[in-house]
Order: C-alpha cells, then sequence, then structure tokens
C-alpha cells in the first residue's frame, strides 16, 4: 500500500463513494489525507447511508457537509441526497455548489432548502454533463444565460417546472441526450396542458408519471422513447427514422403516433395498454428489422380483435425474442395461431397467463411448432394464495402436459417463473 501512487489512492477513496466511508479511509495514512485533499473526485451523501445523518439536526448537518466538501478540491461528482432531512439554509447549499461548480461533471442533488435554491443559475455555463434534480422547482429558465454547454444527461424527479421552462431547458442544452422527467408537477397556463420538447441530439428519453393533454416531441436522433404510468390524450413523436427501442408500460393514451419512418425500429414493448391493433400495426408493421417483440397485459379495443403469429412471421423476419401473455375472452383467444409461416430466427420465446385454463397448454404446444429454432423457453405465471380445487387441477394437468411435450424439444432450456 506504501508504493500506491497518491492519484491512485484518490481513485480508491472515489470508489467507495459514500463520505462517511471516505473519510474513515482517509485517516489511515498522512498520503490517504493528502489523497482525500487532492484527489478525490467523487463525494456522496446520502441521508440512507448513515442512520446519524437522521438524528442530525439541519444546523449541524450542514456544518459537517461543509467541512467534508471544503477540505477537497478538484471534485468532478457531488451526490446530496437528503431525503429524510429536514429543510437546509439555502446559504450552506449554495456555498457548497459555488465551492465545486468550476470542476463538476456530475450531480445528484435532493435537497430541500429554504428559500428554493436556483441550481441552474449556480452551475450554468459550467463543466456539468450530468444533472439530477428531485424534489424542487425550477422558474424562470434563461437558455442565454443559464446554459449548459457540456450536460449530456437531465433528470427531473418531482419536480416542478413549467411546460414553457421544461422546453427551454433543452434549448439550454445544445449537447442534451438522455432525459428523464418522473412525476414532475407541470404547472398549468390555461385549461389545456401541452409539452412541447424540441431537441436534435436528444437520443432517450424516459417519461413517468404524467398526466398531460398534448404532449409533442420532436427529436432528430431519438433512439430511444420509454413512456410508464402515464394518462395523455395525444403523444406525438417527430423524427427523422432513428428511433430502435420503443416502450409503453401501464399507459392510458387516445392518439399515438411516432412517426411514420420506423424502419430501424427493433425492440418494441407494450404492456398493461389499451390498444387498437389494427392502427398499431399498421404504426410498426414496415420495422423489418424488429428483434424483440412484447405483448404483455394487452386490452384489445374490440373484442374479436386478433394478433396472429402469420402476420408477425411475415413482417418481422429478423425477430429474435418474442414474449406474449396468454389472454382468452369470450372464447377468442387474442394471439391465434393462423396460418403456416415460421419464427425461424426466434432462439427466446416468453409466455405467461394471468388466468390459466386447459388451453394454454395447447397454445403452448403450437406456437413451439411454429419456432423451429427456439433455444429458451420462460414461462410466467400468476398464481393466486386463494386457489380452488379446479385451480390446483388445471396447474397440475398443465404441469404434466408440458413435461411430456418438452420431451420433443430436449434442446429447449425452460424456465418457470411464478408469481
Amino acid at each position: 500500500m506504501e508504493d500506491l501512487p497518491v492519484e491512485v489512492v484518490g481513485n480508491i477513496l472515489s470508489r467507495l463513494g459514500a463520505a462517511r466511508d471516505v473519510v474513515i479511509a482517509s485517516a489511515t495514512c498522512r498520503k490517504w489525507r493528502e489523497a482525500y485533499r487532492k484527489h478525490l473526485h467523487t463525494l456522496s451523501f446520502n441521508s440512507t447511508d448513515w442512520i446519524v445523518y437522521r438524528d442530525l439536526t439541519p444546523s449541524r448537518l450542514e456544518i459537517l457537509i461543509t467541512r467534508t466538501i471544503f477540505q477537497t478540491t478538484g471534485l468532478q461528482g457531488l451526490s446530496i441526497l437528503m431525503d429524510d432531512v429536514d429543510v437546509f439554509s439555502a446559504s450552506a447549499v449554495i456555498a457548497w455548489l459555488m465551492y465545486t461548480r468550476e470542476t463538476l461533471r456530475r450531480l445528484i442533488y435532493n435537497v430541500r432548502t429554504t428559500p428554493n435554491v436556483n441550481i441552474l443559475e449556480i452551475c450554468g455555463r459550467q463543466k456539468l454533463e450530468s444533472l439530477l434534480l428531485a424534489h424542487n422547482s425550477i422558474t424562470g429558465v434563461e437558455p442565454n444565460f443559464q446554459r449548459f454547454p457540456c450536460l449530456k444527461s437531465l433528470s427531473l424527479s418531482c419536480v416542478s417546472i413549467s411546460a414553457l421552462d421544461l422546453s427551454l431547458i433543452l434549448t439550454a442544452c445544445p449537447k442534451i441526450e438522455t432525459l428523464e422527467l418522473v412525476d414532475p408537477e407541470i404547472a398549468m397556463s390555461d385549461a389545456q396542458v401541452t409539452v412541447e420538447l424540441t431537441s436534435p441530439t436528444l437520443k432517450s428519453i424516459y417519461v413517468e408519471g404524467i398526466s398531460l393533454d398534448k404532449f409533442i416531441l420532436e427529436a432528430d436522433s431519438i433512439e430511444c422513447l420509454h413512456l410508464k404510468d402515464c394518462a395523455l390524450e395525444i403523444f406525438e413523436l417527430i423524427g427523422k427514422g432513428t428511433l430502435k427501442h420503443f416502450k409503453i408500460d401501464d399507459v392510458s393514451v387516445l392518439h399515438l403516433d411516432i412517426g411514420e419512418l420506423v424502419e430501424n425500429l427493433e425492440i418494441v414493448d407494450i404492456s398493461n395498454f389499451t390498444i387498437i391493433w389494427p392502427k398499431f400495426y399498421q404504426m410498426i408493421s414496415r420495422s423489418s428489422k424488429l428483434q424483440r417483440l412484447r405483448l404483455w397485459d394487452m386490452v384489445f379495443d374490440e373484442e374479436d380483435e386478433i394478433v396472429d403469429l402469420e402476420t408477425i412471421a411475415v413482417c418481422f423476419p429478423q425477430l429474435s425474442h418474442l414474449s406474449l401473455s396468454y389472454d382468452l375472452r369470450d372464447g377468442v383467444l387474442h394471439y391465434g395461431l393462423q396460418g403456416s409461416s415460421h419464427l425461424v430466427n426466434v432462439t427466446l420465446l416468453e409466455i405467461g397467463w394471468i388466468v390459466i385454463n386447459d388451453l394454454f397448454s395447447h397454445w403452448v404446444e403450437g406456437l413451439l411448432e411454429r419456432c423451429p429454432n427456439l433455444k429458451k423457453l420462460v414461462i410466467h405465471g400468476l398464481i393466486s394464495e386463494a386457489k380452488s380445487h379446479d385451480e390446483c387441477q388445471i396447474l397440475a394437468r398443465f404441469t404434466s402436459s408440458i413435461v411430456q411435450l418438452m420431451r420433443k424439444y430436449l434442446h429447449v432450456e425452460v424456465q418457470f417463473e411464478y408469481q
């Protein structure tokens, strides 16, 4: 250890992350104290890391954090997550940020202050590359003054912000590639809430827990779009056909449009979603490069709508990973086995049920026949705690039939995942 360069010791301390661990380790010897002061580049204060954080008064905690930060030089990563701590004074937080902002590359900030601290004003026009803000409010964005020339990743969680300021933030980030919006509180300027975002560099966007009338995203370089737990009347993506990964999870939307240029789509993952299959199929049918398709817990707008394997096999010849959940309603199986085309490239098949019946094993057999090069089969199941005798019998018959069926497919690995 004595032969380690002080810069290497600084890297070791930085990997510890938690401020308490860093301070304790730095007391090892003079070299480690020097590494802490001059070569530490990452520091984290998290109220869950050390129970004492929650026992200290805010003023004592402010002093502790101030002393720890002010002994360092050249911090590149700073994380302050004090979700379980009372309100801090704005002056202390401003001092931390002012001291580190010239070298800071990554900032994770979840601190309640009185009054609110304007992070954009303090950290703008610096070298910040990644910014995560939580439980804060953003007002009066000035993209010319509060500019982030190096920012590539922005995450806003439980942040109060207007639709206009949200749009202006993207304008202030000319190199942004990743955007996350989690449970934002969008301030309403009129009866209808509309968010319009434009970025020529944005590659990935994740939106969770948002309720809007209209969401329009114009992104020429977008590759990944993920919507979760959202209620939208209209969602429109305007791009140039760069989208590769499209995921929807528990979303309510009346009008969904991801554009006509979808030739580069490789992954489509849809779950807990009410779907008008003809319109959705028309939207993705030209995605000949699709490699993974997941349709899980779907609710079809029309009771007699059917997604047949023939359509999937013909339109998505490169498909290698297929996930379907079994849904039998009023005698209609929404994932039918019509046609004769094979899914020759599918090597991983995931299937599952919410309510099982005796037809499920026959459906599984039909799917296996259509996947001649299958290597792995994953069966997901939902088993209620209060099972009736009939349910137990159905599950027993299914288990027996699967054991017998898989004797024909000894080359296929089978995995069961029950909830």
